[in-house]
């Protein structure tokens, strides 16, 4: 038996889920910017991350009825957002960059991955836009939305070893790319 998650926008999504156009346009209003930026950090590229979200809306809103607040409504909508992004970049066949077999080095000390320097945000999107599209979207998932490994391999179908070495290479190269724009 599942406990509902108390969600703060309830009403609104009642409103919503009865197919009341204002309420509907007020949780758009409430999640869009926050659901554009985790389509952007996926698609990396701003038309097809609008394209992302209207398609995501307008998916939650003709699935709205089966919102059973098991989690909350930003988490669901956020899934669909992913899902529909890595659906995209699928369909696209994308060149991901992922091979199996590579050593997990994940035992590394956290703490020796990232020197302290003083970096700015741009700086740091400018150089995650650098990245290979499965380092980007790998790194995206994993440092940005919070997904762990196992979540990860089952969104994208690979292996959780994969996923982990795909991340510890997205860090290595955003290293490299944040050192060379500190030069």
């Amino acid at each position: 038996m599942t406990t509902a998650y108390q969600d703060i926008h309830r009403e609104i999504i009642e409103l919503s889920k009865a197919g009341n156009p204002k309420a509907q346009y007020q949780l758009y209003q409430l999640y869009s910017k926050a659901m554009f930026n985790i389509s952007y950090r996926m698609m990396n590229n701003r038309e097809e991350a609008e394209d992302m979200l209207q398609e995501s809306f307008t998916e939650a809103f003709t699935k709205l009825d089966t919102f059973r607040y098991e989690s909350s409504f930003g988490s669901w909508i956020k899934r669909i957002v992913i899902n529909k992004c890595i659906n995209e970049l699928k369909r696209k066949k994308a060149e991901l960059v992922l091979t199996e077999n590579i050593p997990d080095n994940s035992a590394d000390n956290e703490e020796d991955d990232f020197e302290v320097i003083s970096l700015k945000v741009n700086d740091v999107m400018k150089a995650m836009e650098k990245l290979p599209e499965g380092y980007r979207v790998i790194f995206s998932l994993y440092l940005l939305e919070g997904y762990d490994h196992t979540e990860i391999a089952q969104i994208m179908g690979i292996t959780e070893s994969t996923s982990k070495s795909q991340f510890s290479r997205a860090k290595q190269k955003m290293k490299e790319l944040l050192k060379q724009s500190m030069s």
